[in-house]
């Protein structure tokens, strides 16, 4: 089978899991492209694991020239697969733009009626009227995955609908990573809608003792509340730190809240961390997680909005305690191992903390049952076999 992969600007686990799709596929023989910027191949080494790379330029925001320059591209260089897979909101509907009047489950003009007919065409409703050309050189399925969800309103939400249309309107078949974004797809229309097995790959075994750890954070014998998330808007990190301010049971043991990650609030996080002398310390990107989840008390994520995020599944694989907000796919990866909060609600998380943190038996309870759930969790061969699947099922009914 010939597979593209589309995806735009990624630093995280959308490009390790499209890597993990690509090797497991050239491991079977399959033919591969991957289309994206150029970073995300100086990342994750798609020609290392024997796919063939194409850069296409994909801005982050709408712009007209840009976007035809990339669905143009597309068109191009998927001319000859049988499935492109597109990772993603944005690669999704720039690759239904790309791929208009090929796809194999239906007629070109799909329902927009005879101004699909013209040689040159526009999509009204997309994020930045991108012109799309006409001509059919060759059938082929369109797979999207969805990892993300619009956590953002105004104008960014104006763009997210426009590109969420498009993909409910081209895509053959969608995976989702949360029931949350299913419901909102088919509400769409889109044809076909699923759950995608994202798994994480095995953490590898800590090279540090908790010892170790704790003394390099300075923790003492204070718990550690360790959070392993991006720094921005979705993450709910203002919510993390209003619960970081206690008051604690015991003041003598307040927790050392440890974030691990980079972003775009670094600024923000630490000036308000230093104003109010909160027991909070920003750790950076680290390569070195699993130690830090293995000295960890207890793992904590306050997010807005989450998927199958690769760092909860690494904390049910280690056997960490965890506490997470109750949004997106989370309930469904959690499965009852670990402690569900609503978003925002600062008093449960720091109820929720204060359980773990002050009861050894509780936190030992938790522990088995992450262990347990993370056992459970689905690997790199389960998740390869859920796309074949897909692929094998939309070219049987082209």
């Amino acid at each position: 089978m010939r597979v593209a992969f589309v995806l735009g600007t990624t630093s995280g686990g959308t490009g390790r899991h499209v890597r993990m799709l690509v090797e497991g596929l050239i491991r079977r023989d399959h033919r591969v492209v991957v289309v994206g910027p150029g970073s995300v191949e100086e990342q994750f080494s798609f020609g290392a694991a024997g796919a063939r790379f194409v850069a296409v330029p994909m801005s982050d925001r709408p712009h007209p020239v840009n976007d035809l320059r990339a669905v143009l591209a597309i068109r191009r260089v998927t001319k000859d697969a049988d499935v492109v897979h597109a990772h993603g909101l944005r690669a999704g509907a720039l690759a239904g733009l790309g791929l208009w009047g090929r796809l194999a489950s239906r007629t070109p003009v799909d329902g927009l009626g005879s101004r699909a007919r013209s040689a040159r065409r526009t999509v009204a409703d997309g994020p930045s009227r991108v012109p799309v050309p006409s001509g059919v050189s060759g059938r082929v399925s369109l797979v999207v995955t969805l990892h993300n969800a619009l956590t953002a309103g105004g104008l960014v939400g104006v763009v997210y609908g426009g590109l969420e249309r498009v993909v409910a309107s081209r895509a053959d078949q969608v995976l989702v990573v949360s029931p949350d974004l299913g419901e909102r797809m088919r509400a769409l229309g889109a044809r076909e809608v699923g759950p995608a097995v994202v798994p994480a790959p095995v953490p590898r075994a800590a090279r540090r003792s908790p010892q170790e750890v704790r003394a390099e954070l300075g923790a003492g014998r204070r718990p550690i509340v360790l959070t392993v998330a991006r720094l921005a808007q979705q993450k709910g990190l203002e919510t993390l730190l209003d619960a970081a301010r206690g008051p604690w049971a015991d003041e003598g043991e307040t927790p050392l809240f440890a974030v691990a990650g980079d972003g775009p609030l670094l600024g923000d996080l630490r000036r308000r961390i230093e104003a109010e002398a909160l027991p909070v310390v920003l750790l950076g990107n680290r390569d070195d997680v699993p130690d830090l989840l293995a000295a960890a008390t207890v793992v904590v994520w306050a997010s807005r909005w989450e998927g199958q995020p690769l760092s909860v599944s690494e904390a049910l694989m280690i056997g960490r305690p965890v506490i997470a907000t109750a949004v997106g796919g989370v309930p469904d990866l959690l499965a009852g191992a670990g402690i569900l909060v609503p978003y925002g609600d600062v008093a449960a998380l720091r109820a929720a903390v204060q359980d773990v943190v002050g009861d050894g038996a509780e936190a030992a309870r938790l522990a088995a049952a992450a262990a347990r759930r993370g056992a459970e969790l689905p690997d790199a061969d389960e998740a390869l076999e859920s796309v074949l699947n897909v692929y094998r099922r939309l070219r049987q009914h082209e």
